[in-house]
């Protein structure tokens, strides 16, 4: 039997064991997964400037309600449904007689999500397990010609980023997965292991603004050729020797500033999108969603780097030009130095809006 086995009747439940004398692996921080039993801990972890495991923090909550609007009686459609943070905040905004509709390509959390979810009387609420990029379908499927607010948060949620076992840490050791929807048949090992050198330095620069592209993508093909790649501290290792890092460095870099940027992140974040193919499904998502929108319908989009900015910029002004949007924002709004020391992991989060035109 694990921690994580039920119990027998009666049984004592017996506290994970862990060396020293502060969990530091996922599964050890049972305290921080169960809030609502441990609410003293959770404090304490956000006073750390950390996101407690298994929990997530809505990035530009506050900034996205404001923008978007939710009212009473509205539709809304939450493409990216991750944790439910932004999803609960539009339950009580569209009460009562308002309808949500969630999609989350990761369907594991779908379900951990659909069972947390406290739905307001007289609200409908429904979710899939789909891309965002499929919203059209969705609404056709439950028999809605369009919706009044469209959400689409293009980060991982801090549940995905924590569980090393899902391989987006950089920070513990798992399998170099990287996969949304486990469904998919690549993993991020198999995309190190066969892409090109220079498919992977233009990844790293078009995908995360990596300023050593050319150079891990170089070692990379090194170190594949006399071993496999497979789990993200071996890529890790790799990223720190072509930064001349020591992880010993690396630990007082944290120490002295533990909201600086982690140097894996931006190869992490671009083998993600690469093994996900976020960009191509953003691209349909822009492109169906003014027609996916009510007249005054609004529509937000979070982004986290420069790449994806670009393009929900590029075509929020080509709708306005088109006459699809009555109106944008010209520039991104990003997280005010109160959420960024909350939250750090909100720090690049970049947030654009447009509302659809009445005709």
């Amino acid at each position: 039997m694990n921690d994580h086995d039920p119990q027998p009747s009666g049984a004592r439940r017996r506290r994970p064991r862990y060396r020293g004398t502060h969990p530091r692996r996922f599964e050890e921080r049972y305290k921080e997964k169960d809030g609502e039993r441990f609410p003293g801990i959770v404090d304490h972890v956000r006073a750390q400037g950390r996101t407690p495991a298994g929990s997530h923090v809505p990035v530009l909550l506050e900034t996205v309600l404001d923008r978007l609007d939710p009212r009473p009686g509205e539709v809304v459609l939450d493409g990216t449904l991750g944790y439910g943070g932004h999803a609960h905040a539009f339950l009580d905004r569209i009460a009562p007689g308002g309808r949500l509709i969630g999609l989350d390509v990761d369907a594991e959390q779908l379900e951990r999500t659909r069972s947390r979810m406290r739905i307001p009387e007289g609200v409908t609420f429904s979710c899939y397990a789909r891309n965002f990029s499929g919203f059209a379908g969705v609404l056709r499927d439950e028999g809605i010609v369009a919706v009044d607010v469209i959400l689409l948060d293009l980060g991982v949620s801090s549940m995905q980023i924590d569980d090393p076992a899902r391989g987006f840490s950089y920070k513990h050791d798992g399998p170099l997965d990287l996969r949304l929807d486990r469904r998919r048949p690549v993993s991020g090992a198999d995309l190190v292991a066969s892409l090109a050198e220079s498919e992977l330095a233009a990844a790293f620069r078009e995908f995360a603004d990596e300023p050593d592209a050319d150079r891990i993508a170089r070692r990379i093909i090194t170190e594949r050729s006399l071993r496999p790649i497979k789990t993200t501290r071996a890529l890790v290792d790799l990223i720190l020797t072509v930064k001349g890092i020591r992880r010993s460095d690396l630990r007082e870099r944290a120490a002295l500033d533990p909201r600086a940027l982690h140097p894996a992140a931006r190869v992490f974040q671009a083998l993600r999108m690469l093994v996900n193919d976020e960009h191509a499904h953003l691209v349909a998502a822009l492109r169906n969603a003014p027609y996916c929108l009510n007249p005054g319908g609004r529509i937000g989009v979070i982004s986290f780097h420069s790449g994806e900015d670009a393009q929900v910029e590029a075509a929020f002004a080509q709708g306005v030009a088109l006459g699809l949007y009555r109106e944008a924002s010209e520039t991104p709004e990003t997280p005010t130095s109160a959420e960024r020391r909350d939250n750090p992991r909100c720090a690049s989060a970049l947030f654009r809006w447009a509302v659809r035109s009445a005709g």
